[in-house]
């Protein structure tokens, strides 16, 4: 697999996972600032892999996620991503929801 479809897999795991948060009236909106990957060992083509969510940093405005990659109980890869919780055109920073916050604090490593 190249770096770019461990990402791409991480968001889709994220994507889920994001769907079990509580509904927050007038959420904001959430944006991608950024995306890493460190690979540890790369996945062969018949190798199962498991993808699992976890908080790496919760900010007032801001949520990071660790997304790690399992395959036969190893590490093959953590991906990171970061998001802003912004709201309007001009995607202006606001404070995260307090209960998305204390949802997240659930997950937090």
């Amino acid at each position: 697999m190249f770096i770019a479809s461990y990402i791409s897999q991480a968001e889709t795991t994220l994507s889920n996972f994001w769907r079990t948060r509580p509904l927050v009236e007038d959420e904001p909106a959430y944006i991608a600032t950024k995306a890493s990957c460190a690979l540890h060992r790369a996945l062969r083509h018949d190798d199962l892999a498991r993808f699992s969510v976890r908080i790496s940093k919760i900010g007032g405005k801001s949520v990071g996620f660790r997304i790690t990659v399992e395959t036969d109980n190893e590490l093959a890869a953590e991906v990171e991503i970061f998001w802003l919780a912004v709201r309007g055109e001009e995607h202006d920073p606001v404070p995260l929801p307090e209960d998305t916050r204390d949802w997240l604090y659930k997950y937090l490593d």
